[in-house]
């Protein structure tokens, strides 16, 4: 099996993970061949996450653009509340046939932490979250939910204090554990095979919208748009319509204060490749190739880094990647809410700004999908904290 994509990807991790790595990949592909595997995870999928989540015509919001016709898939309407569940189930079975009895995981906004406990307190599992202080701080309700799931959380106080550091946290936990543990990583990004099983285990995404765009609108969409931080939700939708050329898939960075600026997180947009937390990819390093810190109001993609299949897709043009700043994200929140009823995550609202955005650029007859990733109130207190700062009305 190819453990690249391109030239991004590999196994850049110490020699004493390499069992571990070969583990998960053989029980993987057993999975893959398993019915039983499969009806167990899409049992679940459909009667405890509660899927399939709906693909909505957002009729006033494409009124206000003007142009295309958009619409949402709503992974916020999932059980915890984002596209995370999806891939911490799979992930979850997989530890629960290899015989492990600990998970542990990294989060930023917190969701993917709560996913993890979760779905360690319907398995009967130990579980550890690492995260970043300042995500902490900025995230209390999604810390709350997993101290009530169970769950231990461990707050990180090296770096920047946020996700790229909570990842070194729980790397070097697995790497001293991993015999009874399994590290359950929540984005497409890490050491193979992680990439691979992240994007299967969120391609539901994907298969869901292309289906029901062609049950909705009788064609395919003109385009797909999601958040791209470390990039699951990405590439789940995107894996639905990767091999429809006509579909333009566009992934939105986190552009923070601007890319000139230095404080942003668009590591597509204003990186160059590198190797951390055990890949190839593109990462924000400074002149010396040292990792820089990152900024966004967005603690979901506050990441240094990015998926190896998504530097793929931008380098050979199949993916466009472009930066939302921190205000356009916090509009976007605002016309959603108001136009929409619906109060989305701060990274899904992300997408929701590249969408407005390309959709005034379009015709009434096209379509766009954009992938709400999760909703948002786990940000209220984070979006009253903006608004005051930035003298907003509320």
């Amino acid at each position: 099996m190819n453990t690249h994509y391109g030239i991004y990807g590999g196994q850049y991790v110490a020699e004493t993970l390499m069992g571990a790595l070969q583990e998960l990949e053989r029980e993987y592909f057993a999975a893959l061949k398993d019915p039983a595997f499969h009806q167990e995870l899409q049992d679940l999928l459909k009667n405890y996450v509660g899927r399939e989540s709906p693909l909505y015509h957002a009729k006033r919001l494409s009124q206000a653009c003007g142009g295309a016709q958009i619409y949402l898939k709503r992974e916020d309407l999932n059980h915890t509340g984002a596209h995370k569940v999806n891939n911490t189930l799979g992930q979850a079975l997989l530890a629960r046939r290899m015989g492990k009895k600990r998970l542990i995981a990294e989060t930023g906004a917190g969701m993917h932490g709560v996913a993890t406990a979760t779905v360690a307190a319907l398995f009967g599992m130990e579980c550890e979250v690492f995260m970043g202080a300042e995500d902490v701080a900025r995230q209390a309700p999604n810390v709350e939910r997993m101290h009530v799931l169970g769950a231990k959380v461990r707050a990180i106080t090296e770096g920047s204090q946020t996700l790229k550091d909570a990842m070194n946290a729980a790397l070097r936990e697995w790497t001293a554990t991993s015999q009874d543990t399994f590290y359950l990583i929540g984005t497409a990004a890490g050491p193979y095979p992680y990439p691979m099983l992240v994007k299967e285990f969120q391609s539901v995404i994907g298969k869901e919208a292309r289906r029901q765009c062609l049950e909705q609108c009788g064609r395919l969409p003109d385009e797909v748009v999601a958040c791209v931080g470390g990039g699951s939700n990405a590439i789940g939708i995107f894996a639905g319509f990767q091999e429809d050329p006509s579909v333009q898939l566009v992934g939105a960075e986190a552009g923070g204060l601007g890319v000139s600026t230095g404080m942003h997180a668009a590591s597509i947009n204003g990186g160059k490749v590198g190797i951390l937390h055990g890949m190839k990819a593109y990462f924000l390093q400074d002149e010396h190739g040292q990792i820089r810190d990152t900024h966004s109001v967005s603690a979901g993609l506050d990441y240094t880094g990015v998926g190896p299949e998504h530097c793929f897709l931008a380098d050979s043009g199949r993916a466009r990647y472009t930066v939302i700043e921190d205000q356009e994200a916090i509009q976007a929140f605002d016309t959603l809410c108001r136009l929409e009823g619906i109060i989305p995550a701060l990274e899904s609202a992300h997408a929701v700004a590249q969408t407005m955005k390309d959709a005034a650029t379009m015709k009434p007859d096209q379509i766009i999908i954009a992938n709400l990733s999760g909703r948002g109130d786990k940000d209220m207190d984070n979006i009253r904290q903006y608004k005051e700062k930035h003298g907003q009305n509320r």
